[in-house]
């Protein structure tokens, strides 16, 4: 084998940033017996504490006539306790005066109570402290100068807007001019519909927008408000409504069940925020294979086009019928409009749409007894014929409604794979298709969860080796309702997704990644669907209603090549298999994922690891990160390309592999010493699929070839590793493995070579890694070689290679240690 060194032109990536840390709240500690105060001195500052607040309460209470108010006519007080020493905060209410505590909220060694007073009533307490001071006693000598309250008091004032906060500190934004969605609870105070009637009118007057919406509660009604801070703030008659404030959980429940003219307030609010490509041919788009897309939808008629609707059935017409290619074209513009429309920040739109109507119902099989897989190529031809020069992303969400090729190639999955690979044009424009893995739609499974996972297994053509193989995890959990339960854990896999936990040990790990598939809710025995639990995006029928929601991997397919898309956006130059790469190598298992497929009793294996990767995928895929932005990483990406076959005489055979150096600061990280770092590969390629071929259920003739990564071992020469590669080769040939011993990679050489998409994280001390400064690409069998009469053997395998290193933060600089050794880099800026 010859060996093809590529030292003297690598293409580089480098990253350096901070990672974000998780918000910890520090309590104070345990509560302090009742202090016994100088009485005269605390007597006196709190008597002038609340003789501040007068003119403030009476200014409030003429406001609140003047114009009209008929409830809650007074001022919201807060009582502050002394540090470390519990208030008495039971006894701040007083029915008989309708004097109402509302709220109380810990924070460090403070206690906080907000007690609403109506008006008139402020003397309550001037009576308090002049008892306090006078040390009255009843006739039989007992206190009655209630030092068991107000000795736990630190200050009285006027209650401000944050003093009303009960939520989580973080949730609150430190712009006082961001608008976001809050839950406000309102005091019921003998006539609820006055207190909201006031509220809205209030609210109104700010500039605030508060929805029809309300729950009840015995005490307490709970609305909707949109606005900022700043504007909530602007009068006091505003809080003085108010019990207490929190941050509404924003669910797709919340905008799906608003009414036309308030859906159309948001759309519009949306759109003004929003810019958009124009529509020229070197702008990216996500060609979706599905049921048509309404492009009447005010969110997506500035991102596609007439001319670029296309349907493989001209009687079929080009419009969505059933509610879902036009859902997945808003998930695949905006991401789940959820989080698009709960923020008021301006959004970037960096790609547009194309749509091939594949199928009339609701992403299972085009209905048509042509082949899937001449529908499939078909709808893929149309836009490439209207405009062939435009960098896109097949998106389909389009499956099988079974699960029984278990792996195997169909003809369905072979022409994914000969359409990712190009294999008609002769490799020059390969392709990138996103591909749903398929949904798990039976109640009985989501009522098994997550045991039902293992069985419900990826559809057809989820298993093709080319494509980007799409499941569903979930981060979605509120449920609106206390007496149903979300079905799956935040960071869980989604109900609906499917696996390869089940295929036979040759074929492809599946599926790729996960991302948001929206969630299940279930309540005795019993689950279902939910609004608030899944995502929201834009409805087929929009002179009817603008938003739906969505779920399942339809959706998070559409998400994965909304991100491919932006990532194309950012790096246009890049190839296809990088686009796929970079995305598998951005992704993160989530820790309950790890929970459920990586026991805490013992040590992991290789085989914990595969059966996670066979659920899971790599895990969640993240856009920053993919455009190099992870927290203390080296980066290194190559585009190259390997002849793995030559014919000799009458014999096909091995021809060459390619040796990438590395680029790593061998003296900084031998300073680091025994410090855990982890190194992570990634090999992209793409196989010409012979499905016909003899054997063909046998994973080495399927592929035209396969290619292989290995790492130089610590302390082992660059000669015996070149030796140790070609035996490996050599023993490829004749259809044997290597005896692998480098046990510090998750998967090892056996399980990470499968399919045409190949990750593994090795960890280990960073003065192991320092010896480690090659990686070979070498090829195995596939049918290129073992079929010499088709005469495929002189082609070239083109592939892409990431490598990255993650190491804590030390005071040894490691990126710049690497710039320092890249003499003619290729950087691709972010």
């Amino acid at each position: 084998m010859t060996n093809q060194a590529q030292d003297n032109r690598p293409h580089f990536v480098l990253t350096n940033t901070s990672e974000a840390k998780p918000f910890t709240a520090h309590g104070g500690g345990g509560a302090q017996p009742v202090p016994e105060l100088p009485r005269a001195q605390h007597g006196a500052s709190l008597q002038a504490q609340l003789q501040t607040l007068r003119p403030m309460a009476e200014n409030a209470a003429s406001s609140q006539q003047d114009i009209g108010l008929e409830s809650g006519i007074g001022l919201q007080i807060q009582f502050q306790s002394q540090p470390g020493v519990v208030l008495a905060f039971e006894s701040l209410a007083n029915e008989t005066q309708h004097i109402e505590l509302l709220s109380i909220r810990q924070e460090e060694e403070y206690t906080y109570a907000n007690v609403f007073v109506p008006d008139g009533k402020l003397e309550h307490f001037e009576k308090y402290v002049t008892e306090y001071l006078a040390e009255r006693k009843d006739k039989n000598g007992k206190p009655l100068d209630h030092r068991a309250l107000l000795d736990t008091i630190e200050t009285i004032r006027a209650a401000e807007l944050r003093a009303l906060w009960t939520d989580d500190p973080a949730l609150l934004p430190q712009n006082p001019d961001e608008s976001f969605w809050w839950e406000v609870w309102l005091p019921e105070r003998g006539n609820r519909e006055l207190v909201i009637e006031d509220f809205r009118k209030l609210a109104s007057a700010v500039g605030c927008t508060v929805s029809e919406n309300r729950v009840d509660f015995p005490e307490r009604t709970v609305v909707m408000m949109h606005g900022s801070e700043r504007q909530f703030s602007q009068t006091a008659m505003t809080l003085n409504c108010v019990a207490e404030l929190r941050r509404a959980k924003e669910t797709a429940e919340l905008f799906d069940g608003m009414d036309t003219d308030e859906q159309q307030a948001w759309k519009d609010e949306l759109l003004a925020r929003t810019t958009f490509p124009t529509h020229t041919d070197d702008v990216p788009r996500v060609c979706l294979l599905d049921s048509g897309v309404n492009r009447g939808h005010p969110l997506l008629s500035p991102t596609l086009t007439s001319t670029d609707m296309h349907t493989v059935e001209q009687e079929w017409g080009k419009d969505d019928e059933c509610n879902h290619g036009t859902g997945l074209g808003g998930i695949a513009v905006y991401g789940d409009l959820t989080d698009a429309l709960a923020t008021e920040m301006p959004i970037q739109i960096s790609h547009l749409l194309e749509s091939v109507k594949l199928t009339r119902g609701e992403g299972d099989n085009p209905g048509n007894n042509e082949f899937h897989a001449n529908l499939f190529a078909k709808a893929v031809s149309h836009p490439e014929i209207a405009a062939p020069q435009r960098m896109r992303v097949f998106s389909s969400a389009v499956t099988a409604t079974d699960f029984r090729d278990r792996g195997r190639p169909s003809s369905w999955s072979a022409m994914v794979d000969s359409l990712a690979a190009d294999v008609l044009g002769g490799g020059q424009f390969p392709r990138l298709i996103v591909q749903s893995a398929g949904n798990t739609k039976e109640h009985h499974a989501w009522i098994t969860y997550p045991d039902s996972l293992s069985t419900n297994l990826i559809h057809d053509p989820g298993q093709a080796w080319n494509s980007l193989t799409v499941g569903a995890f979930t981060e979605k959990v509120e449920t609106e309702e206390a007496s149903i339960a979300p079905v799956a854990p935040s960071g869980g896999l989604s109900p609906f997704t499917t696996t390869s936990a089940a295929w036979d040990k040759a074929w492809p790990l599946k599926p790729d990644v996960v991302f948001e598939g929206g969630n299940v809710g279930q309540s005795d025995g019993f689950a279902g669907t939910l609004p608030s639990l899944n995502l929201l995006t834009t409805h087929f029928k929009h002179t009817e209603r603008l938003f739906t929601t969505t779920n399942a991997t339809s959706a998070a397919s559409a998400l994965c090549s909304r991100m491919a898309a932006q990532l194309m956006a950012t790096y246009p130059q890049l190839r296809p298999e990088t686009i796929r790469a970079l995305i598998v190598h951005s992704a993160e298992w989530t820790e309950a994922m790890r929970e459920q497929y990586l026991p805490a009793d013992k040590p992991h294996t290789k085989n914990d690891y595969t059966d996670l990767i066979r659920h899971c995928g790599w895990g969640v895929p993240d856009l920053d990160r993919a455009l190099w932005s992870a927290a203390n990483s080296l980066t290194l990406i190559v585009e190259d390309k390997v002849h793995p076959y030559k014919k000799d005489g009458c014999t096909i055979k091995t021809r060459d592999m390619n040796l990438h150096a590395l680029p790593w600061p061998k003296d900084e990280l031998e300073a680091l010493g025994e410090t855990q770092v982890q190194m992570r590969v990634t090999l992209s390629y793409f196989i010409e699929p012979n499905p016909s071929a003899r054997g063909s259920a046998s994973k080495y003739h399927y592929p035209s070839h396969r290619l292989r990564f290995d790492v130089r071992h610590h302390l082992e020469s660059e000669e015996d590793f070149l030796a140790r590669i070609n035996a490996a080769a050599a023993l490829e040939e004749d259809n044997h493995h290597t005896n692998p011993k480098d046990p510090d990679w998750r998967l090892g050489e056996r399980r990470r070579h499968k399919g045409s998409l190949h990750q593994d994280i090795w960890e280990g001390s960073a003065a192991d890694l320092a010896s480690r400064g090659h990686l070979a690409i070498y090829p195995s069998l596939g049918w290129w070689r073992t079929r010499p009469k088709l005469e495929r053997y002189n082609l070239p395998a083109h592939y892409t290679l990431i490598i990255s290193i993650r190491a804590p933060e030390t005071e040894i600089d490691l990126y710049n240690a690497v710039a320092a050794k890249i003499q003619t880099p290729v950087v691709i800026s972010t």
